[in-house]
């Protein structure tokens, strides 16, 4: 079973939380490979429940942290909506309506489609 780990960042600090039989668990970190570690640690010693993996869900903050490459005007783009507001999201001046964040996963998502039927060629043979 995969859990699901929601990540979210304030004031310089990573937070996650995660539920676990109805139970919300809380913690944070000074980075996501330390949360990860510290969430394991609780589920472990509250449920028992050793964790070999999390999904993520990141908060537009974090997302656009992680994945720095994409252009956030790119993504603004994709979606119609405002690229300053898309920017305002991201780094947590103004948070998403679950539409507006929907919008931009879905474009997020059909870029990565996109992405995956590229083929590259090198000195006449393809990849």
């Amino acid at each position: 079973m995969k859990y699901v780990l929601i990540i979210e960042k304030s004031k310089g600090k990573y937070w996650g939380r995660i539920y676990i039989k109805d139970n919300l668990i809380v913690t944070e970190a000074s980075s996501i490979e330390v949360l990860e570690r510290k969430m394991k640690k609780v589920i472990k010693d509250f449920h028992n429940i050793k964790v070999p993996a999390f999904r993520h869900a990141y908060d537009l903050t974090v997302f656009f942290e992680k994945y720095n490459y994409l252009k956030q005007s790119k993504i603004a783009e994709l979606t119609g909506m405002n690229p300053g507001l898309l920017r305002q999201y991201a780094s947590g001046v103004k948070h998403p309506s679950p539409t507006q964040a929907q919008k931009i996963q879905d474009a997020v998502r059909a870029l990565a489609k996109e992405l995956r039927s590229v083929s590259l060629y090198s000195e006449g043979k393809r990849l």
